[in-house]
Order: structure tokens, then C-alpha cells, then sequence
């Protein structure tokens, strides 16, 4: 497939499933197990296009590297076995390690805790050149500690600054912070893995079923199952409160993890695309500066 055709594609795939504007988005309005027009017959065509698109991809990447004035920040939020790693794995697997870096968050530590809940997550961004991939990020702070209450108790903000409207003002926090890296070059892709509640039994069964699978599995995991409409609601709500333009969010259907590796690829190769990326062109000094070192290898 020629590049302006992998291009065309990409943003088809991507664009059903972008959200910029979150207002009176719902959940229920994307289909876990949505493959648009592909079909399980389709497989192996949907797995050349992600091929095709993971070496457009590190095409790309190579130029945002060598251009050094852009930087790309992709962030992953899913409820547990929606295939975060699995995704992050497959479309970043032709990426140069060079420019890009992965960074997981899990539970915070004492010293995570005795900051400001942003402080952990600011200092993994990634510099220009950059593409950071943050598995779970600063929105688990409108997630779990949302939906297990105890847990902002242990961040010890003071009483007067926990009211009601605490997750409204991290919303707004949020925006603000993504705003503020967007003026400074860094892109803000979000992408939240929507898996079926079926689907998610499934994959517990088959990683309990598996022998080589079983490290996978937390009995945390089942305990965390039980909030799922907690869960689904904090989801909803997060989107429909910091989708913007310049940082949207990507609601991508999770129960085939093939189609979800395509548009999250899709994505990717979609916003690269439309930052112009280019070599850095030499200066005629520097040109001269390589004819002359040109001329002395081959005298050699």
C-alpha cells in the first residue's frame, strides 16, 4: 500500500471513534466489539494494515526525532485485561527505542503521595523529538481514588480543599494542564480502550484456564469487577470533560484486540501527520562542511 493510501486509511479508521468535544458523549454510543467495515473474514487484511501503518509509523517518528521541535505524549487508560500492553507492544514494535519511551503508573508512592497528584506524571514527559506513551496516567486521579473514596484520604489535601466539586476542579485541572503542554509543543493523544464486561470475563477465564497466563491474573482484579458501573460512569464522565481539540480522546472498541491495535495505530499516524514533519534542511556553510569531509574519506 502507497503512503498516501496507508494516510486516506488511517484517518478513516481513526476518525469514527475521536472525540473533541465531549460534551453529551456516552459510553453506550461506541460498541466494544465494533470492527467497522472489517470483518472477522477480514482479519489478515486489517493485520497487513497494521503493518503497513507500523512502518509509516517509524517513518514518521524518525522525522519527529531528527526535526526536534514536537513531541508526542500518548496516553492509555482501560479497566483491567482491556489489552493496554498488548496495544502499546504491537504498534509502537517498529518505533525506534531511541525516541520513545514507555512509562507505567501504578499505585503512588509516600513520595508520589506527599505531592501535588500532577508531580508524578510531569516529570516522565516526553522531550522534543519524543514520543511518551503513559500506561495509566494522571486521570486515574478522576478513576479509582473517584470510585474508592478512602484512597484521596491518604493524600492528606487539606479537609477544606476536598468538597464536593473536587472532581469538577480536576477536570479542570486536567484541561488546563493539557492546554498548557499543547502551547509548548508537547501533542496529547488520550485513548481509553472500551472493553465489554464480557469480553473482560472471558479474558479473566482464559488467564485463570492457562497455565502461561496465570501471572497475569490478580484475585484484585475480580474485587475491581464489582465497581464496574462505578467505573463505566467515572469513564463517561472523564471524556465528556476533557476531550478538547488540541487533546481529544480516542474511545476505541476493545473486545478484538487486533482492530484495537489498527485504530490506535491509525491515530497515531493521523496526528503525526499533521504536525508537517520534515528532515531539518543544512545551511549552505553546512553542505560545503559535508562536501569537504566527503572529499577527505574517499582521498583516504
Amino acid at each position: 500500500m502507497n503512503p498516501n493510501d496507508i494516510l486516506k486509511q488511517a484517518n478513516h479508521i481513526s476518525a469514527p471513534f475521536k472525540v473533541s468535544d465531549g460534551k453529551g458523549f456516552q459510553l453506550k454510543s461506541v460498541d466494544p466489539g465494533s470492527t467497522l467495515h472489517f470483518s472477522s473474514g477480514d482479519k489478515p487484511e486489517a493485520k497487513e494494515a497494521l503493518a503497513d501503518g507500523v512502518t509509516m509509523l517509524s517513518a514518521l517518528q524518525d522525522k519527529l526525532y531528527a526535526q526536534d521541535r514536537w513531541a508526542l505524549l500518548l496516553v492509555f487508560q482501560a479497566i483491567d485485561a482491556a489489552g493496554k500492553d498488548g496495544t502499546i507492544k504491537h504498534v509502537m514494535s517498529g518505533v525506534n527505542p531511541q525516541g520513545c519511551q514507555v512509562s507505567s503508573f501504578k499505585m503512588p508512592s509516600s513520595v508520589d503521595l506527599n505531592h501535588d497528584y500532577l508531580w508524578r506524571c510531569n516529570g516522565s514527559l516526553p522531550e522534543r523529538g519524543q514520543i511518551g506513551i503513559f500506561n495509566r496516567s494522571y486521570y486515574e486521579e478522576t478513576l479509582v481514588v473517584r470510585v474508592h473514596p478512602e484512597l484521596l484520604a491518604k493524600e492528606t489535601i487539606p479537609p477544606a480543599l476536598v468538597g464536593k466539586d473536587i472532581w469538577k476542579e480536576r477536570f479542570t485541572d486536567i484541561r488546563n494542564y493539557e492546554d498548557y503542554l499543547g502551547r509548548n509543543g508537547v501533542v496529547v493523544r488520550k485513548f481509553f480502550l472500551h472493553l465489554s464486561k464480557q469480553e473482560q470475563k472471558r479474558r479473566f477465564l482464559e488467564r485463570l484456564n492457562t497455565p502461561e497466563k496465570n501471572w497475569k491474573f490478580s484475585a484484585n482484579d475480580i474485587k475491581e469487577r464489582a465497581y464496574w458501573d462505578d467505573y463505566m460512569t467515572a469513564y463517561e464522565e472523564m471524556i465528556q470533560h476533557t476531550s478538547s481539540p488540541g487533546a481529544p480522546w480516542y474511545v476505541v472498541p476493545a473486545d478484538n484486540k487486533w482492530f484495537t491495535r489498527l485504530v490506535v495505530a491509525a491515530a497515531v499516524i493521523d496526528t503525526l501527520e499533521s504536525l508537517n514533519l520534515a528532515y531539518p534542511e543544512l545551511s549552505d556553510a553546512a553542505h560545503k562542511e559535508l562536501e569537504e569531509a566527503k572529499q577527505k574519506l574517499q582521498a583516504e
